[in-house]
């Protein structure tokens, strides 16, 4: 199984950097200001994780790029208004790839507690998740994105199964980062039964 820290990923990451650059000039050429806005804050917030080089698989910076392009593409050329589950799919990849970013910040202090408890984890990734989801609605109620109360409905569920998806890959993620960790203590605790 391939690991969450290929170098692959962080190239993929400033390539995609780039790509969500030239999506903000465009956006700005068209004059959508609410567009321009959401993009430059997806700019600013996957720059920071692609600079975060050790605090995060590198594998979490590039699915986060990649979150801000589908969010770009929707904004430059008006995907989220048209027929098609567009915006439902983006709603859905968006939270799974904030989610896995954001809370592998959030609790790295206590990821060797996780460790142990892996269902205690999955349940906290994804209702950190669910959360992001729901803050998110309210954001778009308050400048006046959504349409309706079923539109609202059917992005919480995506973000739903976007928050249990970046659980899963999470704990994957979790157990690649300790696993050398682990190896070590092994190795250090043999060492140390055989001087005694």
């Amino acid at each position: 199984m391939p690991s969450t820290n290929w170098r692959g990923y962080r190239i993929a990451a400033w390539v995609g950097q780039f790509l969500l650059g030239l999506a903000v000039i465009f956006a700005i050429y068209q004059g959508k200001v609410l567009g321009v806005v959401t993009l430059v804050g997806f700019l600013a917030a996957s720059l920071a994780f692609v600079i975060m080089d050790d605090r995060l698989p590198t594998l979490f910076d590039f699915l986060f790029v990649i979150a801000a392009l589908v969010n770009a593409a929707g904004w430059v050329w008006g995907l989220f208004y048209q027929p098609g589950p567009y915006d439902e799919i983006t709603h859905a990849f968006t939270t799974f790839s904030i989610t896995l970013a954001l809370s592998f910040l959030v609790y790295s202090p206590m990821l060797s507690i996780f460790r142990s408890h892996p269902i205690l984890y999955l349940l906290t990734i994804a209702s950190f998740g669910i959360a992001i989801g729901a803050i998110w609605e309210i954001f778009e109620w308050a400048i006046a994105v959504i349409n309706d109360i079923d539109d609202t409905i059917v992005d919480l569920i995506m973000d739903s199964i976007g928050a249990a998806l970046a659980a899963l890959v999470s704990l994957w993620g979790l157990q690649d980062r300790i696993r050398p960790e682990s190896g070590d203590r092994a190795d250090e605790e043999t060492k140390r039964s055989r001087h005694t």
